[in-house]
């Protein structure tokens, strides 16, 4: 059975060809710490791949092929930050700064491959866009809010700090 051919336009680099050719070149280049970081970023990826796989072959997806879009990268790099950042608070809550300093420098790479960052006036403008949108009124009224907000920040803005602009906005 023949599968699928991905054709893509001459000149685009998908995301994770990117990381893959960082990844032989800091290895080149004996960037221990970067290499250590993109190679636990390909772990994911291949997991997120594999499970993929999993569900096309179960039957819960209608995707003709295991690959992740572009989209789904960026989910697993946002998850991974997501991680780092919980990491980075639990070392620096216990005094670990060599520690914390070297959650920094990972979290740092793995900023790299995410779509430039919103600034917190941005995502106060887009919250209330938001919130006057869906004309919530209180606190219990977040999730609508998020529901709106969140795939237009999505990559492009830790969910956490969203999150708690939403709260303060509806306070």
């Amino acid at each position: 059975m023949w599968g699928r051919i991905n054709i893509r336009p001459r000149g685009l680099i998908m995301l994770k060809d990117k990381i893959n050719d960082d990844y032989k070149q800091a290895f080149k280049e004996s960037r221990t710490s970067e290499v250590s970081v993109l190679k636990m970023l390909k772990a994911a990826l291949l997991n997120k791949e594999k499970e993929k796989q999993y569900q096309i072959a179960k039957g819960e997806k209608s995707s003709l092929d295991g690959k992740l879009a572009e989209e789904e990268t960026i989910d697993v790099i946002s998850v991974e930050i997501k991680k780092m950042r919980d990491s980075l608070a639990l070392f620096e809550k216990g005094g670990r700064d060599d520690l914390a300093q070297s959650a920094k420098k990972e979290i740092e790479i793995l900023l790299r491959y995410l779509p430039e960052q919103l600034g917190e006036d941005e995502i106060k403008k887009m919250v209330s866009e938001a919130i006057s949108q869906t004309g919530a009124q209180s606190v219990k009224d977040m999730g609508k809010v998020m529901g709106v907000l969140m795939p237009k920040v999505k990559g492009k803005a830790d969910s956490g700090l969203v999150g708690k602009l939403v709260k303060d906005a509806l306070q």
